[in-house]
């Protein structure tokens, strides 16, 4: 049993109105108590409760999680726990070294051909493995002026091909303004590819509305959006039909899975995961081995593990279906494909 039913009145708003996913966003759960109540579960004695990087969480995610399970796989992905303050060797703040390759504010250039914009901070959930969760994002939104120069850097620089939107999640913002970066980066021509990164559609699907796919429609760039999907639970009829509308806009679907322990560490789990994907029209494109951030240690597995994983996903599924297992290191320019043929565990 899912939590669907109990949810229906909430995440069944007007689909008319332009402020219909707005509305969700700020109705978002932050609160411990009301989520485990909504999910039928005792609270237990132990609960941490961070300050920084707190519990947030739409509705409509809560009601893809099955109703008095503690062990719920999308919960355990947003569920604060006390393991986070546990300080462990080799985990950082900044496990990509993202602040040495930050030329202006709001701009990484880590890569050649392309640059990733943080366009926000804001998210609408929190999820516990977030690479990201001690970035510092009030240094790095860009303002109108600097907003200027990053147009000004991409511009002059001939060599980038693409551009990625990220943040935070570039679809938290309205609509208005992702108009106007599609519309400004739009004019550059050596730019042919725009991209985003972005977990909203499987969180808070109501985000793919009329006026997004419109945009993306009458772009005259490329547009790749990557999804991040670590469960096939996350994937729905709502999200079925989302990503209908979005290939019919003209967006190229992909996704990124993270490996996490307890989680989807398993064959059986990966291998649904990619033939839902492909089902709705999302191909498979990275496995992540999980970034080294601080406070998401327990999520870990090994690169042994992850290895012998990959042997079995070759085994079982069609080539196409099966992502790169890749990790991001610091100071590389690439993502690092991992050697598969490093010592496997069987």
């Amino acid at each position: 049993m899912n939590s669907s039913k109990i949810f229906h009145s909430q995440t069944q708003n007007n689909p008319n109105d332009p402020e219909n996913w707005q509305k969700e966003l700020a109705c978002g759960i932050s609160d411990i108590a009301t989520l485990y109540q909504m999910l039928g579960l005792s609270l237990p004695d132990d609960v941490h409760t961070p300050k920084k990087f707190p519990l947030k969480v739409p509705t409509a995610f809560v009601a893809k999680m099955q109703y008095g399970n503690e062990n719920d796989p999308l919960l355990r992905q947003i569920l604060p726990s006390s393991q986070e303050q546990q300080l462990i060797d080799g985990y950082t703040t900044d496990p990509l070294a993202e602040n040495h390759h930050n030329p202006i504010k709001g701009l990484l250039h880590k890569y050649k051909n392309r640059v990733l914009l943080t366009v926000t901070g804001a998210c609408a959930v929190h999820c516990r493995y977030c690479f990201r969760q001690h970035f510092d994002y009030s240094a790095n939104i860009p303002t109108k002026t600097v907003w200027d120069e990053i147009i000004n850097y991409i511009t002059n620089h001939q060599e980038l091909t693409e551009v990625l939107l990220s943040g935070g999640d570039p679809l938290s913002v309205s609509n208005r303004k992702l108009t106007d970066w599609f519309g400004t980066l739009s004019n550059i021509a050596h730019i042919n590819t725009i991209r985003l990164h972005t977990r909203l559609p499987a969180v808070l699907p109501n985000r793919i509305d009329d006026a997004l796919l419109d945009l993306l429609a009458h772009t005259n760039k490329s547009v790749v959006m990557v999804l991040h999907i670590n469960h096939p639970n996350e994937i729905d009829d709502v999200l079925k039909e989302k990503c209908r509308l979005l290939r019919q806009a003209g967006v190229t679907l992909l996704n990124q899975t993270v490996l996490l322990k307890g989680i989807n560490d398993d064959v059986q789990t990966l291998c649904k995961l990619s033939h839902t994907l492909f089902e709705v029209g999302i191909l498979p494109y990275y496995l992540h081995i999980l970034d080294k951030v601080q406070g998401a240690a327990h999520f870990d597995i090994s690169i042994e593990q992850a290895v012998d994983l990959y042997w079995q996903l070759l085994e079982n599924l069609s080539g196409y279906l099966v992502p790169k297992l890749v990790q991001e290191l610091p100071n590389r320019p690439y993502k690092t494909p991992v050697n598969i043929h490093q010592s496997r565990l069987t």
